[in-house]
């Protein structure tokens, strides 16, 4: 893989794991309590990011940036939706801004730059790498890469566990105002 395709791709995997570590803390720290729609764009981010993951674990392939862009285009689309929703005069939007921006803006234009970036990779990345399916193992992921790897499955499986805390079994409320795990003990 091309150093600059493999730099990239390690961006992006730290990049969006970067931001669900910060919706994730502001989700505690600042009592933002997602609603459907941001937890819809945290699966947008999750799958970008596994796609991101694929490539530096097995080698930058056609089908992996196919999975990023399928998560950046379900973010950008939820995001957006998000954002119309808000976008009357006088309303104040859901949750607190951040650097001037609802997150949910925020969202949509970071699901615009993963999208533009993927096609930048796919420029220099200049073809998909060799099959793997001849037994041969893809390439070693360095101290860096396995680290964000890492973070990324375990801020995945973090939020996990915070989604069910906050909706349990049952359909997320649109404004949540509690866990649904702390109101039944």
């Amino acid at each position: 893989m091309v150093p600059l395709v493999r730099f990239g791709n390690w961006l992006g995997v730290f990049g969006i794991t970067l931001v669900l570590l910060v919706v994730f803390a502001l989700q505690f720290t600042e009592r933002a309590l997602p609603g459907p729609l941001g937890l819809l764009q945290r699966v947008g981010f999750v799958l970008c990011g596994f796609g991101f993951l694929l490539n530096l674990r097995f080698g930058a392939h056609p089908a992996h940036y196919g999975a990023a862009i399928l998560g950046a285009l379900f973010g950008l689309a939820v995001s957006g939706r998000q954002a119309l929703l808000y976008i009357l005069p006088g309303e104040s939007g859901y949750g607190p801004p951040l650097l001037g921006l609802h997150l949910y803006s925020w969202t949509f234009v970071f699901f615009a730059v993963v999208l533009l970036g993927i096609a930048v990779l796919l420029l220099f990345g200049s073809a998909a790498e060799p099959d793997r399916r001849d037994g041969r193992r893809g390439p070693v992921m360095g101290g860096l890469s396995r680290l964000a790897a890492w973070l990324l499955i375990a801020v995945t499986l973090a939020n996990a566990v915070a989604t069910f805390a906050l909706c349990g079994p049952i359909e997320c409320p649109d404004k949540p105002s509690s866990y649904w795990l702390l109101s039944r003990f």
